[in-house]
């Protein structure tokens, strides 16, 4: 019942209709990349990255968002705002791995001894 008060849609039901956008483009992408890998290791490694490095992005804005929302409703409630709060902070950690994947790819491949 969180329309019932107008007839735009409420934040919950713009979510819903998002999250599943969302998952059809990185599916719709992550089937390009697929058809376009090389057969070598170091390729398949690389896509990897590239996967895990999207959905990590994927979820981080998805945190963000939730967050920011959770955030202008809170309403001055303090819980709700602690969880907003820790909404937001996921999503900057999130952030933070997406930013610092490809150093720890080239720390890791240094002490694997590839390069």
């Amino acid at each position: 019942m969180c329309c019932s008060r107008s007839s735009a849609m409420c934040w919950r039901h713009r979510l819903a209709l998002a999250v599943p956008v969302a998952g059809v483009w990185v599916v719709t992408v992550g089937v390009g990349l697929a058809r376009a890998a090389e057969a070598s290791l170091e390729a398949v490694v690389t896509n990897l990255i590239t996967w895990i490095a999207g959905i990590v992005a994927l979820l981080a804005t998805l945190f963000l968002t939730v967050g920011g929302l959770r955030y202008l409703m809170a309403g001055g409630d303090p819980g709700e705002v602690e969880s907003a709060k820790r909404a937001l902070r996921a999503a900057a950690i999130g952030y933070g791995i997406v930013v610092l994947a490809p150093v720890l790819v080239a720390v890791l491949r240094g002490i694997v001894g590839d390069e």
